[in-house]
């Protein structure tokens, strides 16, 4: 059965239009029901829509029988650590402050499958006869999440000079004490989140801020959150960014790991890295939780995506922005961050996302798309896919010089306008 509602990572939307209160009690309602009632632990972003949708989910609960333990803002990552019987977490992640929406984690705080996606969707309209439940209210989670990650994944960064941006998000605040608390010297932005701006200029998904800070304060590096904090990119003290692949490279040969799952989006850089030191590479679909559900089938500690979602499951259970820049500090050894990037040769990438008012494949884009990889014969690629959060297709190519992969771009880019519009 399709999905309906549930996308790449859980249920996204604009508020107001296809993100209502109304739908989010639903799913409150529906994801207890599927778990069986019990003790859901609630966090959210510092997205203005976000109270008021948390107060929704938590209705829900409490109508079929469950308990709404309700944290505030906190970071996703954190409520994948704390999830009782049930996590949830009201945000719309790397969206802009208009969209919010809800992701789900189960008892061992793992993303749910598209199977159990599928078995909450048709229990959104079911009714329930019973007693109903309470909400609850809980101020140490923040302590709790800190505390457990700076002990885990810190390491002693006494010198270290870093810009770090919050995004305006759920980490504001929190992430800059962790890097203080282990001795680094520094300097936040985006962390004065207003209900309006988080992921707005700041941020992962926007790096201008950050590395004109990085080169202007003689920074050692920046790293840069997105919105709910489950996704990290970096720039070196040159400002150049640096990003998931790269912070995976850096991390498996620091790491030593034997295996590490990745994205069909992932470098081919980051593929021949991995060939050259022995390291088994496991491929999923685009979505942090297929990458996840690939290491628990491998027996895998790491992995990631090039948009910076990065997992590491010793002592955690998700991908933790956080908890990756730790990692991340504690493998330069001394080196600059442009010095431990540079183990990665990137093959050159152009990209395009195509609003479209088909979303889907034609069999024309396949074809052609299929043509131009057999014509690349290894030396580059073309991934095409439609977006699993937007109404967008996203093309990627991969060639041995940047002109090559802009063309090749170009050229996938023209037929999927004249396919769907």
């Amino acid at each position: 059965m399709a999905r309906r509602y549930f996308g790449t990572d859980g249920v996204r939307g604009v508020v107001g239009e296809s993100l209502t209160p109304e739908l989010v009690e639903k799913l409150g309602r529906a994801a207890t029901l599927w778990s069986d009632g019990g003790r859901v632990f609630i966090g959210r972003d510092t997205r203005g829509s976000g109270p008021d949708l948390e107060q929704a989910f938590a209705r829900g609960v409490v109508a079929v029988g469950g308990n709404a333990v309700l944290a505030g803002v906190l970071p996703t990552p954190a409520v994948a650590l704390l999830a009782l019987d049930l996590g949830a977490v009201i945000s719309a992640s790397h969206n802009p402050p208009e969209y919010n929406g809800v992701k789900l984690f189960d008892s061992e705080g793992q993303k749910l499958t598209d199977v159990a996606e599928e078995r909450i969707e048709a229990l959104l309209d079911a009714r329930f006869h019973g007693r109903r439940g309470e909400i609850d209210h809980v101020g140490v989670a923040t302590d709790s999440y800190l505390e457990h990650i700076v002990e885990r994944f810190g390491s002693d960064l006494s010198g270290l000079r870093i810009v770090v941006d919050c995004a305006n998000g759920a980490y504001s605040g929190i992430a800059p004490e962790a890097f203080e608390r282990l001795g680094a010297e520094v300097t936040a932005i985006g962390s004065e989140p207003d209900g309006s701006n988080i992921n707005v200029g700041c941020g992962a998904t926007d790096l201008r801020t950050l590395r004109q800070t990085v080169t202007k304060s003689g920074a050692d590096l920046g790293v840069a959150f997105d919105g709910d904090g489950d996704r990290m990119l970096a720039v070196d003290a040159r400002g150049e960014i640096v990003d998931g692949d790269q912070i995976l490279a850096i991390l498996m040969l620091h790491l030593e790991v034997e295996l590490v799952a990745v994205t069909v989006m992932t470098n081919m850089g980051l593929l021949r890295l991995a060939q050259e030191h022995g390291i088994r590479v496991v491929t999923t679909d685009v979505g942090d939780r297929y990458v996840l559900e690939a290491l628990r089938r491998e027996g895998g500690l790491l992995g990631g995506e090039q948009s910076g979602h990065i997992i590491y499951l010793r002592d955690h259970v998700t991908g933790d922005g956080l908890a990756a820049a730790l990692l991340l500090c504690g493998a330069l050894e001394g080196r600059t961050l442009a010095e431990a990037a540079a183990v990665m040769p990137r093959y050159p990438q152009a990209r395009a996302d195509i609003r479209v008012s088909r979303h889907e494949i034609t069999p024309a884009i396949a074809e052609e798309v299929a043509s131009v990889n057999v014509a690349l014969d290894g030396k580059g690629r073309v991934l095409v896919r439609p977006s699993g959060t937007e109404p967008v297709i996203r093309i990627l190519t991969e060639a041995e010089s940047p002109a090559q992969a802009k063309e090749t771009c170009d050229i996938i880019t023209a037929l999927v306008r004249r396919e769907l519009g």
